[in-house]
């Protein structure tokens, strides 16, 4: 995909509920058969979400022309420069709430977690959380002025996927001393939430403006 780097997105995709979620899995009982479920769902929902913007971005593009990619005041850099504003305005939100900020009361959920659940978690933490319905809408309106097909974007879908997998690649690596090491992981992400979700909003807007 052409002015992408697509890690980064891959990365800014998994910041916040959604690595929190994968962290979890893997310090709940039967970790590997859950976080399985969980990495099916999120590539389900990865898949799917591009799909569909992919789509809203081609139909934008037959009815407004998007521009070139290299035309700053294109429409497609326009909605991409709303996006950046919608981000800022997150992290300001996330930095000035951060004394109070408490990670969702459902991550604490999902230590019991059946695969099947751990699979629906991952279809929904991608499907509705904002952050990632923009870097799905970024990838198709990069792909639709590029002229790229769909997939273009799988390499991307990949690296989404992979970074989900993670924790799941840590547990295995550590073995037994994931045992004390996992639990400390997660503990912290649920303390620092709020500098998760800041991080992940201050990547997107680099990758959109270099």
């Amino acid at each position: 995909m052409d002015g992408l780097n697509i890690l980064p997105l891959a990365v800014t995709m998994m910041v916040g509920p959604q690595i929190m979620s994968a962290v979890i899995f893997v310090t709940a009982p039967h970790a590997v058969r859950v976080s399985l479920g969980f990495l099916a769902g999120v590539a389900c929902a990865t898949l799917a979400g591009v799909a569909v913007m992919f789509g809203i971005a081609t139909l934008l593009g037959s009815a407004v022309d998007t521009g070139d990619p290299s035309d700053n005041g294109s429409v497609g850099h326009i909605i991409q420069y709303v996006l950046v504003a919608l981000l800022v305005i997150a992290a300001l939100k996330n930095w000035f709430g951060r004394a109070t900020a408490e990670p969702p009361k459902w991550l604490a959920t999902l230590m019991t977690a059946s695969p099947r659940k751990a699979f629906t978690v991952g279809l929904l933490v991608i499907s509705l959380m904002p952050s990632d319905l923009m870097v799905m809408l970024t990838v198709g309106v990069n792909l639709e002025q590029s002229g790229a097909g769909y997939a273009a974007a799988l390499p991307f879908v990949g690296l989404t996927v992979l970074v989900a997998a993670l924790p799941l690649f840590l547990l295995l690596l550590l073995g037994s001393r994931a045992d004390t090491v996992m639990p400390r992981v997660r503990d912290w992400m649920n303390t620092h939430s709020w500098l998760v979700n800041i991080i992940a909003c201050l990547i997107f807007v680099v990758l959109i403006l270099v």
